[in-house]
């Protein structure tokens, strides 16, 4: 009778990850917000924001952070990721013309969209 183990090997973190997140926001202050929160993270070497396609690429020490505690960071500044969202108190805080349209939600009246 013979045996075999299958086992599956899970690559360690790097001293440089890469990786792309979406983050909800609108304008320049919500780019500068959410690289803020990013760069606060122990561990993130790089963070860059676009509006048009609302995804932050990032480089950061996967020995020191990982993606899910960059994603609370940014989402604790007031910006929903795509598997963390901001408190409604947070978010209702932000200015008006930060205060993006939700996922499942309808835009409010005279809410700002992408500027």
């Amino acid at each position: 009778m013979s045996f075999s183990l299958l086992s599956f090997a899970q690559e360690s973190p790097s001293k440089n990850e890469k990786n792309s997140i979406e983050v909800l926001g609108n304008c320049g202050m919500c780019k500068k917000r959410i690289e803020k929160a990013a760069f606060s993270v122990k561990g993130v070497k790089y963070a860059s924001w676009d509006n048009s396609s609302e995804q932050l690429r990032l480089i950061y020490n996967g020995l020191k952070t990982d993606i899910d505690i960059i994603e609370k960071q940014i989402a604790a500044a007031g910006h929903d990721t795509e598997h963390h969202v901001s408190s409604d108190k947070v978010y209702d805080q932000l200015p008006a013309c930060c205060q993006y349209i939700r996922k499942g939600q309808e835009p409010k009246p005279g809410q700002m969209t992408k500027h």
